[in-house]
């Protein structure tokens, strides 16, 4: 699957790994629901960092489609609520 980080680049990232993203996306979500800003600030780079780690960046010229895309590091509470979906922002 090809995610884009918003304002950094692609990353094509093996399926198998979003079980474990998507502990971290649980996570973030929850944080979120209960207002907890600094819980927030510290998932959302766990969970880029984990994309970062498990995947393969694809070079800038590259024109994939990004099947899912991810917030800037220092995206705002309110801008990243604005990107879930029932799922968070991870499906599945």
């Amino acid at each position: 699957m090809i995610v884009r980080i918003m304002g950094e680049g692609q990353v094509k990232l093996a399926d198998s790994h979003f079980t474990e993203l998507n502990k971290l996306d649980d996570e973030l979500l929850e944080e979120m629901e209960s207002g907890d800003e600094p819980g927030f600030r510290r998932t959302l780079h766990a969970l880029l960092d984990k994309v970062r780690e498990l995947g393969e960046p694809l070079p800038d010229d590259a024109l994939e489609p990004s099947e899912l895309i991810l917030p800037a590091p220092d995206a705002s509470l309110d801008e990243v609520r604005s990107m879930l979906s029932d799922d968070g922002l991870i499906p599945g």
